[in-house]
């Protein structure tokens, strides 16, 4: 079984940064993809970045040029380093893992079913105005 514990969410002031980290049990194969999801209030579940196993990456729209999605192999980690950060991104934060996968476009894996993927608890960030 595959475990993704998250960290590092928290409350920032508009402007500030924050930096999440995603734990990953295990490692079940070559290739794979691994994403961060966002759920803001009153919208859907959304990815905003990915990285796969050939270190290519892919972000939203809404975090390009603040947002950047990195791993540490060594480490089994998963990080996101948010700056700038917006009250509009405030929502629980989820990272997600699977494998057979690369990225796709907009900030997510390139896979019909997410809900498949492998999940985190996910972790709260607040930014303030």
């Amino acid at each position: 079984q595959v475990e993704l514990v998250e960290s590092g969410g928290g409350s920032v002031e508009a402007g500030g940064s924050l930096r999440l980290s995603c734990a990953i049990s295990k490692l079940t194969g070559p290739t794979y993809c691994m994403a961060w999801f966002r759920q803001t209030p009153g919208k859907e579940r959304e990815g905003i970045a990915a990285i796969d196993s050939d270190g290519d990456t892919t972000y939203a729209d809404s975090v390009k040029g603040r947002f950047a999605i990195s791993q540490d192999n060594a480490a089994n980690t998963l990080y996101l380093q948010m700056n700038s950060l917006k009250p509009e991104d405030t929502g629980m934060y989820y990272c997600a893992a699977d494998w057979g996968i690369l990225v796709g476009v907009g900030g997510s894996c390139y896979t019909t079913s997410p809900a498949s993927m492998y999940w985190s608890q996910g972790t709260q960030v607040t930014v303030s105005s």
